[in-house]
Formats: C-alpha cells, sequence, structure tokens
C-alpha cells in the first residue's frame, strides 16, 4: 500500500459550531488522509480560548489568534494586552485571523444574518486594528493569517508602512489582483490555495496560482466553509444550522489533489514543498 503523504492545512476552523457534532469523525478522517498541522484560527476574543484548548487537546492543531475584520468593532477596551497574553501563554500560536473586509461595509444586506450583533467597524478602523496585530506579530515573530475582500489596494498601504514579522505572512485564499502580487512578494506573503478557487467564475484566481513561485505556496480548506464543488466531495458532512454547506477538513486531500492537477505536479511532489514552506512561515 503506498504511503500518504503529509498534508498541512494552512487555514481553518475546527472549533467552529458546524463541525463540533462531527468531531470525533473528523479526527478519524484527518489522521487517514495524513494530516501533519493545521492551523485553527479564532476570530475574536471569546474563541481564542476555545481554540487554545483544542491546541492542548490536539497536538495536530497550531493555534491563531487574532481580532478578524468582522469583529474589529466589537472588540473589547483590552482586546491588545488579551490578544499578547494569549499569544505569550502560546508560544507557537500564530497572529489570526486579521485583515481587512470592503464587502461588509459596502456590500452586505442590513438583514444578513451573519452581521447580527455586530458593530461594523470602517475600513479606517480596521486598518489601525490590523497593524497593531502586525505589530505584536513582528514584536513576538510569530506568523500572521490574513483575510482580505475588495480591499487589496488598503491592505497593500497597511503593509507597506507596518513592521512586518520576518518569516512572512499567509495571505489565506488569495484573491487578489495579479498585477499587486508582485509587491505583496517583496513584503514577505505566502498564498494558501482553497477549493472555492475551482468555480468557473474564479479562473483568474486559478491563473495567479499557476503562476506563484513554488517556495511560496500553501494549501487550506478554511473549513467549515468553502467546500469542494459538487462531484469533488470525498467527506460529505450535513448542512450546518442555518442549512448552509459544510466543508469537513479532511478534504484538505481534494485541495492538495487540486493544485496538484493545476500546476502540473504529483500530489507527493506538491505535498513535499509546501511542508518545507509551511514550516518555514509557521515553524
Amino acid at each position: 500500500m503506498a504511503s500518504v503523504p503529509p498534508l498541512y492545512d494552512a487555514h481553518q476552523h475546527f472549533h467552529f459550531e458546524p463541525l463540533a457534532p462531527h468531531r470525533a469523525a473528523i479526527v478519524r478522517d484527518l489522521a487517514a488522509v495524513g494530516l501533519r498541522r493545521a492551523v485553527v484560527n479564532g476570530t475574536n476574543e471569546e474563541e481564542w480560548p476555545v481554540v487554545a484548548a483544542l491546541a492542548r487537546e490536539y497536538d495536530w492543531v497550531v493555534p491563531s489568534f487574532g481580532i478578524h475584520p468582522w469583529d474589529c468593532g466589537n472588540r473589547s477596551a483590552r482586546w491588545r494586552d488579551r490578544l499578547r497574553d494569549a499569544l505569550v501563554a502560546q508560544p507557537g500560536a500564530g497572529v489570526g485571523e486579521i485583515g481587512l473586509d470592503r464587502w461588509i461595509i459596502d456590500g452586505v444586506k442590513p438583514d444578513d444574518p451573519r452581521i447580527a450583533g455586530l458593530r461594523v467597524a470602517p475600513l479606517d478602523e480596521q486598518a489601525e486594528v490590523l497593524a497593531a496585530q502586525l505589530a505584536l506579530a513582528a514584536e513576538l515573530d510569530r506568523p500572521a493569517s490574513l483575510h482580505c475582500v475588495q480591499a487589496f489596494g488598503a491592505l497593500r498601504d497597511v503593509l507597506q508602512r507596518s513592521r512586518l514579522p520576518a518569516r512572512g505572512f499567509l495571505l489565506h485564499g488569495y484573491g487578489g489582483p495579479a498585477e499587486m502580487r508582485p509587491d505583496f512578494d517583496r513584503l514577505g506573503a505566502y498564498y494558501s490555495f482553497n477549493l472555492e478557487m475551482l468555480a468557473p467564475r474564479l479562473a483568474a484566481r486559478r491563473d495567479t496560482f499557476r503562476a506563484l513561485p513554488l517556495s511560496r505556496l500553501l494549501v487550506e480548506t478554511d473549513a467549515p466553509t468553502k467546500p469542494p464543488p459538487e462531484g469533488r466531495n470525498r467527506f460529505p458532512l450535513p448542512p450546518g444550522p442555518d442549512g448552509a454547506a459544510v466543508n469537513h477538513p479532511a478534504n484538505i486531500a481534494v485541495a492538495y489533489e487540486a493544485l496538484a492537477e493545476l500546476r502540473g505536479l504529483s500530489v507527493p511532489e506538491l505535498a513535499a514543498q509546501v511542508e518545507q514552506n509551511f514550516q518555514r512561515l509557521f515553524g
């Protein structure tokens, strides 16, 4: 029987509620596909202790703590001290998920249940919070995991004027313009591929991932979101409480296969390179 290559998930949310009822089965499936490590991102202060507890329970969990731009407006007065405390308590933890999101300001409908109870922070406030978190990542030598939607110019501006972690940062599920990529490369970016990019409408993103340096490639699931397209979901799960499709974290194996096809590599060839990249960024 052929050995399973080691797989690394650069960005997911194992602690999110839609995955909780299936946790035992998920853990078995992750072992079967060869997962070695996965970065589990807490997106607000309430989530950080939950992610920390999972890291104590599962040795493959790489914890990451941050204020997501959606949660920026609801942060506490002591958020920065609390983030520092969480990071110091977990020497292997990263800073994430952090970033900028213009869609939640301009594109979301007022009755969208995803923003219920949120104070939506304007982009300049999001940028201030992002810069503070990048400074903390640089000070503590931690990797940063960045979210960006419809704000890549503003993100580049923040990165260019901020102190950045020497080891680099992840632009998770990168969907920015191809012409901006050289600027992000110079700043130290890594880029993670997910299965959403197989959608026909995202051909430009696939072209970007065909052209990226192999030394900067990572793979993610963003589970429980961004499930595989129909016909490629090897690990189906029941819909979540809101009826939305739920992405099983073991679909990391499907994401590796899709990126290997895109790059004209075998899965073991891609896995060997991604392992080096993951360890360089996340330790």
